[in-house]
């Protein structure tokens, strides 16, 4: 899947969108891809003069994944958005530099009526950055 295809399952975002391509996706997995571009602006304050992509970041990357991945497990309109709801067993592993391209990996473990049950995977060159445990339901635009 290329950006627009993206954008076409979930509602972010430049600049806010953390997703380039969807290389894999299947009914409980994703693996998708976003290439860290050195001119990124989150880049300029965090931290001037030792770059370092934010690890909050990371997991919203992870999310972002997992809502396509939601996307195609249930048809979302324009009056639903998948929120998270649930961050548990967050770990850091190596830290992300500008110019870097991160791989990120979202496995559907469990669906319980309107909540999905998520676990995640940051790595770049094959070397675990972060993993994450996170829920997501489908809440009403008000």
């Amino acid at each position: 899947m290329n950006v627009n295809e993206i954008k076409a399952c979930i509602p972010h975002r430049s600049p806010f969108l953390w997703l380039d391509e969807v290389t894999e996706i299947s009914e409980d997995r994703i693996v998708a891809t976003t290439h860290l571009s050195p001119d990124l602006p989150v880049f300029q304050g965090h931290y001037p003069d030792f770059p370092v992509f934010p690890g909050v970041l990371q997991c919203e990357a992870c999310f972002q994944a997992g809502a396509v991945l939601i996307s195609k497990q249930i048809t979302l309109d324009d009056a639903m958005v998948p929120v998270v709801t649930r961050q548990n067993n967050t770990q850091f592993r190596r830290l992300i530099r500008p110019g870097e391209t991160i791989q990120l990996e979202v496995e559907l473990t469990e669906r319980l009526s309107n909540a999905f049950y998520l676990k995640g995977r940051v790595t770049v060159g094959g070397k675990v950055t972060a993993r994450l445990e996170f829920v997501c339901t489908m809440t009403a635009v008000e």
